[in-house]
């Protein structure tokens, strides 16, 4: 198949086109760079041996968006281009709303005129908002804690709507836990602009001397050791689970959580990369942050069951991948 992947040059959705070109599909990329650059892409091509047709684009500009979708026949959309910090989104919520809902509106709006009818979202568990864990697929959502989770929540009910008056539409809503790690080539990895809102990379930064030592926002958190909890996973484990979704013939709307099953807290991470790689990390206890919630884990049998996907990296590996694409790319920096 001929895949648009919007925002294909970032963290997932660059080891997405890596496992996307794996199984034999053809990419084209739509980013407009603000937190990714285009030589991730040249990575993405040393990995797999195959090219990506790359178009330096915002996918909030319909003219644009449309010019792309009439030089390709494509079978289907998978759209990353979301902002994702949950505390800058408390920051900038108009920021987020308009990319975050635009961008959605105007892929959809396309794929309508261009007759393309299979569109993979990328949500997130943040949609659940403050349920009780683990999170399951058919629980009524509760408000998300931040307008990142309002933006989430917003585009799959623009995208259900959209099922309703064209039931001949797969839509795939693939909601995210907490996506770590990196190609284990150390080619491709997390490489944010400026201060990491993720905590892997801030760590990463960390043990590698660029920063001084690891915020964690809060330890009075009811988890524990106080410090909040979310389902890790790694991110060619989530690449994985794009291309199973991709291959899976279902028309209407299908929800899938992707993630492991399992809560890991903030300090067990920590300590997991420690003993992974045996490097210390110094860290200090800061107040909460907004838009934050305790716990936050999956329950992830339903994607097993219906997509024969499961996540099959452990904490080990997500830290020593971490650690070698930092060690790669920013030691030396």
């Amino acid at each position: 198949m001929v895949i648009l992947v919007p925002g294909g040059a970032g963290f997932i959705g660059s080891h997405t086109c890596v496992a996307l070109l794996e199984a034999g599909h053809e990419v084209v990329v739509a980013d407009n760079l603000c937190n990714s650059k285009a030589e991730v892409l040249d990575r993405v091509a040393t990995i797999t041996g195959k090219k990506v047709t790359f178009y330096q684009i915002d996918v909030t500009d319909a003219e644009a968006v449309n010019a792309v979708m009439a030089k390709h026949s494509f079978n289907g959309v998978i759209h990353f281009a979301g902002f994702k910090a949950v505390a800058e989104s408390v920051e900038k919520p108009l920021l987020y709303y308009y990319n975050n809902l635009v961008s959605t509106m105007v892929l959809a709006q396309a794929c309508l005129k261009h007759g393309v009818k299979r569109f993979v979202f990328s949500s997130s568990a943040t949609v659940y908002g403050a349920n009780k864990v683990p999170f399951v697929e058919t629980m009524a959502l509760l408000p998300p804690a931040s307008p990142y989770g309002h933006t989430k929540a917003m585009s799959e009910r623009i995208l259900m709507d959209l099922v309703e008056a064209n039931p001949d539409w797969s839509v795939m809503l693939l909601r995210y836990f907490n996506p770590v790690g990196a190609h284990p080539s150390g080619l491709i990895g997390e490489a944010p602009t400026g201060i990491p809102n993720n905590l892997m990379p801030y760590i990463t930064r960390v043990a590698a001397g660029k920063l001084a030592r690891l915020r964690i926002f809060g330890n009075d958190y009811p988890t524990v050791d106080g410090t909040g909890v979310r389902d890790y996973i790694h991110v060619v484990d989530l690449a994985e689970g794009h291309v199973a979704a991709l291959n899976k013939p279902a028309k209407g709307v299908q929800i899938y959580n992707l993630g492991t099953g399992r809560g890991t807290s903030v300090l067990q991470l920590v300590h997991a990369f420690e003993e992974a790689n045996g490097i210390k990390v110094p860290y200090e206890i800061v107040a909460r942050r907004p838009g934050d919630i305790a716990e936050c884990y999956a329950d992830v049998s339903k994607a097993e069951r219906e997509l024969g996907w499961k996540a099959k990296r452990g904490l080990v590996d997500m830290c020593r991948d971490a650690w070698r694409f930092e060690k790669n790319y920013y030691v030396k920096d």
